[in-house]
C-alpha cells in the first residue's frame, strides 16, 4: 500500500474509466474529510496499484483505496472510522464506510463495526457518487464524540469498564 495526501493518489491510473468531472468530485469529497479533521492535519489515505484490476475471486476484500481515522483512549481503548473503495466478490466496486470500536466482550472478537454501510457501483451509483456519500458520512463521525463507549451504546454493545 502506498500513503500520502489525496492529492497524491493516482485516481486516472486506479480508477482509469473516471471521467475528469468524476476525478474532481471525488477530490472535492476527500477536501471535505481533510477540513473536517482536528487540528487541520491532512488526511493520510492509502491505495494499492496492484489492486487496481479486480484480482479475481480470493478470499477477503482487496482495497484499492482507502482512509482510516483512529483515536486511541486512555486504557486500550480504539475508534476507527473508516473509508474504503473495495472490489466485491463479483467483480464490482463497493465503497464502505464503518466506525471500527475496540471490542470488550467476554469473547474477545478485537472489533465491531457500527454504523457499517456498503454501497455497489453499478448502474444507478457511480463511484464518485458513492464516494461522496462516505466522506460524508466519515466528516459526520469526525464530528460526532470521539469517545468509543458513545459508539458501544449506540450499537448495544458492553461498554469497556464492564469487561
Amino acid at each position: 500500500m502506498m500513503r500520502g495526501a489525496f492529492d497524491d493518489v493516482p485516481l486516472a491510473v486506479i480508477f482509469p474509466l473516471l471521467e475528469p468531472a468524476d476525478v474532481d468530485s471525488m477530490n472535492q469529497a476527500a477536501g471535505t474529510v481533510d477540513a473536517a479533521r482536528t487540528g487541520g492535519d491532512r488526511a493520510d489515505w492509502e491505495w494499492a496499484l496492484e489492486h487496481a484490476a479486480f484480482p479475481g475471486t480470493q478470499s477477503g476484500t482487496p482495497t484499492i483505496l482507502g482512509l482510516d481515522v483512529i483515536e486511541h483512549a486512555e486504557g486500550g481503548d480504539q475508534l476507527e472510522f473508516q473509508l474504503q473503495v473495495v472490489w466485491t466478490a463479483l467483480g464490482r466496486l463497493a465503497v464502505e464506510t464503518a466506525v471500527n470500536v475496540a471490542c470488550w466482550c467476554g469473547t474477545d472478537h478485537a472489533t465491531h463495526d457500527i454504523d457499517a454501510l456498503r454501497l455497489v457501483v453499478g448502474e444507478e451509483t457511480s463511484l464518485p457518487a458513492a464516494f461522496r456519500v462516505g466522506a460524508e458520512r466519515l466528516t459526520g463521525w469526525l464530528a460526532e464524540p470521539h469517545d468509543a463507549d458513545h459508539w458501544r451504546a449506540t450499537a448495544g454493545l458492553p461498554p469497556r469498564w464492564a469487561h
